[in-house]
């Protein structure tokens, strides 16, 4: 498997392919999820192959938007199978991958370890100190696309966000949580001062 090259085609497809309204899930979302399953991975003592797949996968999380908006992670599987063989995946690596990006679909259902990782990675700023940048590039999306049209529904939206996510490995639930809490208060603090 050559996963070098499977790295060049998706970043180089997502450069020339995301639309620009897609402030969220964008190139810089693929990069950001990708250097936090690798500083998950290394906490969580993931190696050889096993990092090497995961990897691939947050490169490939959310390429099915270069095709379509919805069910973008079956498209995305969809366009894995169809071009991973071509770098050297086995059919076995094929579906690992495909099972890791699908477990990132809302609401997250990871059923592995390395699942587990993409998804905390995937949602990794929630509890950063970078919430609030990354939360107004999504804002900005959701408001193109139709999702939401004020700042109100969108901190609604948040705060119901913030209350049902979890993270599922031991780094994030003591690295982020505690931030991603901190952040769930300033949102309910706006949604009460803004009535």
């Amino acid at each position: 498997m050559d996963p070098q090259a499977a790295r060049i085609y998706i970043l180089a497809k997502l450069e020339a392919e995301l639309p620009k309204e897609r402030t969220y899930h964008s190139l810089e979302h693929t990069l950001d999820v990708y250097a936090s399953v690798v500083d998950i991975a290394e906490k969580e003592g993931v190696k050889g192959e096993g990092l090497t797949l995961l990897k691939v996968a947050a490169l490939y999380h959310d390429c099915g938007f270069t095709i379509q908006n919805r069910d973008h992670e079956e498209v995305g599987c969809r366009l894995v199978r169809e071009k991973l063989p071509e770098f050297g995946f086995t059919a076995e690596h094929v579906e690992r991958i495909c099972d890791m990006i699908m477990s990132t679909r809302i609401p997250q259902t990871p059923r592995n370890k390395l699942a587990r990782i993409l998804c905390d990675a995937d949602l990794d700023y929630l509890g950063r100190g970078d919430f609030r940048r990354i939360g107004a590039d999504l804002f900005n999306e959701m408001k193109h696309y139709g999702v939401l049209s004020t700042e109100r529904e969108w901190n609604e939206l948040q705060e119901r966000f913030l209350q049902r996510h979890k993270y599922f490995t031991a780094t994030n639930k003591r690295l982020r949580e505690p931030v991603k809490q901190a952040h769930l208060a300033e949102v309910k603090a706006w949604l009460k001062e803004n009535v």
